[in-house]
């Protein structure tokens, strides 16, 4: 099998789909790997490293798609790479889509006609999401230090400082969510010495949390009434709430909003999903915030690529095993073996197979089945 991977060219998009470790491994196993031109030079990845473990260097990204039988990405596509959706309506692309997001990227791949699949539906049988979770991990860890950046008067917040200095407070972060992302989040904002608050629905996971944590953060059990009381003073909240393929919930008001500290900063994790601030929309790392109400929102939708480094081997870590199943054996047959990736299934023949992406566009929904046969 060929497989390509073009180089990413979303706004401040740093991460690329491989490693130089997964290349051995894909050539090892007969196939062939083409790779665009400086595709990992922003994760200090130099084309060099590449041809060492097997890769063709390739200047033309259209030479890619037009050539590969599976394409590896990072990030959706964007309006620019719409007309390669379609070079090949055999091709499969694998990569992160957030289709419940986004109806334009939706309809291109259902143009196109080839198959996507998508990392972040990914989902094994107790749930967990294996291709997800390394970038939820970094956009946690990330959130507290992006929010005590903006908090800080230079960063455009109020000028407090999260740790506090004796005989003045620590700020506080309310993360909504205590799921992977939320986790993250709360470790590095405990460990910033902020005075943390959690809120989730699923009590069992908050009994978790307040073991984990061994009390040092304060969990609630999330409502309208819960969300509201702990945001309103709140310094920075953190948005971290998942349902797998589907919108965002949106938990935090512009009228909430307008009722916390001015200057205070809430950061959006949720933002490739829709996000579930009312106000949020997606921003770049190139001008990452906006006010809303007196606060400043940091709504970045790619925010492991200003880490990208450890981003892409955090992710091609995960994908590898999945991306050589499809070229060992077909997507086909590798998703009738493996059940997890056959959830990852979003788009094929020019439907939407995957049930909540059709309900947030109100289009007809396709079994999966249907496409295999």
């Amino acid at each position: 099998m060929i497989v390509g991977i073009p180089k990413e060219v979303k706004d401040d998009e740093y991460r690329v789909a491989i490693t130089p470790a997964g290349v051995r491994e894909l050539t090892a196993a007969g196939h062939t790997v083409m790779v665009e031109k400086d595709a990992g030079v922003g994760s200090s990845i130099p084309d060099g490293e590449y041809v060492a473990t097997g890769a063709t260097i390739i200047e033309d990204p259209d030479d890619i798609w037009a050539a590969a039988d599976l394409v590896l990405g990072v990030k959706e596509p964007i309006a620019e790479e719409y007309s390669r959706l379609g070079a090949r309506s055999d091709q499969v692309l694998f990569t992160y889509l957030h289709l419940a997001a986004s109806r334009t990227c939706t309809d291109a791949l259902m143009a196109g006609g080839n198959t996507a699949i998508a990392y972040e539906t990914v989902r094994l049988s107790d749930n967990s999401l294996p291709l997800l979770t390394p970038m939820s991990e970094v956009a946690g860890r990330m959130a507290p230090l992006m929010g005590s950046h903006h908090l800080m008067r230079p960063g455009g917040g109020r000028g407090s400082l999260v740790c506090g200095v004796p005989g003045v407070r620590a700020a506080k972060i309310v993360i909504i969510g205590a799921g992977v992302a939320g986790m993250a989040a709360a470790t590095l904002a405990v460990g910033m010495h902020a005075e943390v608050n959690i809120l989730d629905r699923n009590l069992e996971r908050l009994r978790q949390v307040d073991h984990h944590f061994r009390g040092a953060i304060e969990t609630v059990a999330s409502s309208t009434h819960a969300v509201e009381e702990a945001c309103a003073d709140a310094d920075i909240v953190i948005g971290a709430v998942l349902v797998v393929g589907a919108k965002a919930p949106k938990l935090v008001s512009d009228d909430l909003v307008a009722r916390m500290p001015e200057g205070s900063v809430l950061v959006d994790i949720s933002v490739d999903q829709g996000g579930c601030f009312e106000s949020t929309r997606p921003t770049t790392h190139s001008d990452p915030t906006f006010e809303v109400n007196g606060s400043l929102f940091y709504c970045v939708a790619n925010m492991p690529g200003a880490v990208p480094h450890s981003s892409t081997h955090a992710l091609a870590n995960a994908t590898l095993p999945y991306v050589l199943a499809i070229a060992n054996n077909g997507w086909k047959t590798a998703v009738r073996e493996d059940p997890a990736l056959a959830e990852g299934v979003n788009v094929s023949g020019g439907a939407v197979v995957y049930e909540p992406v059709a309900d947030a566009h109100e289009l007809a929904y396709h079994s999966l089945a249907h496409a295999l046969a």
